[in-house]
């Protein structure tokens, strides 16, 4: 289907970022299986699926397990010591696959966007901060990063700052 320059731009203007990389995330072949909230188990399922190699840090009440993708993605998801994930960010050229990576928190997420749709017109980095979750994403194409955290979940002594 071919559309006019002219038109895309207008689309462009009018649909918010988040929406538009939620519908983006959902047509992906690159999705991350572990969820926000899910256990540490899901980190290995993630590193099959990218294809991607796994490294794995540790700080004092978690660990972070990176995953650079095959095609650029890379995915970092913190687990704290109890092996629950309660942060995860990402960076590469497409967003993730935004319902597999926020698993039960997904809903949320959607709400979320729609409200901010409906008080925002255009593009603008998307930023969630409600008591449950908190959200960030923002880029570009060939150039998308964001992070997403329960703040009831972070660990004694980790602070939001440290989920990147």
């Amino acid at each position: 289907m071919f559309f006019p320059v002219s038109i895309l731009r207008r689309l462009s203007q009018t649909v918010s970022f988040g929406l538009l990389a939620a519908c983006f995330a959902g047509t992906t072949a690159l999705t991350a299986y572990a969820a926000l909230g899910g256990d540490i188990a899901s980190v290995q399922a993630d590193q099959v699926h990218m294809r991607g190699s796994m490294r794995t840090s540790k700080a004092t009440g978690y660990s972070v397990q990176e995953i650079q993708g095959a095609q650029g993605l890379l995915v970092r998801e913190y687990v704290s010591n109890a092996g629950k994930v309660f942060g995860v960010a990402w960076q590469g050229p497409w967003p993730p696959d935004f319902r597999q990576l926020l698993g039960g928190y997904f809903d949320q997420y959607v709400q979320a966007i729609k409200a901010q749709r409906t008080a925002h017109v255009g593009r603008r980095p998307v930023l969630i901060n409600q008591p449950g979750l908190v959200i960030e994403v923002g880029g570009h194409p060939r150039s998308f990063f964001g992070h997403a955290y329960v703040p009831g979940m972070l660990p004694e002594g980790v602070h939001a700052e440290d989920i990147q």
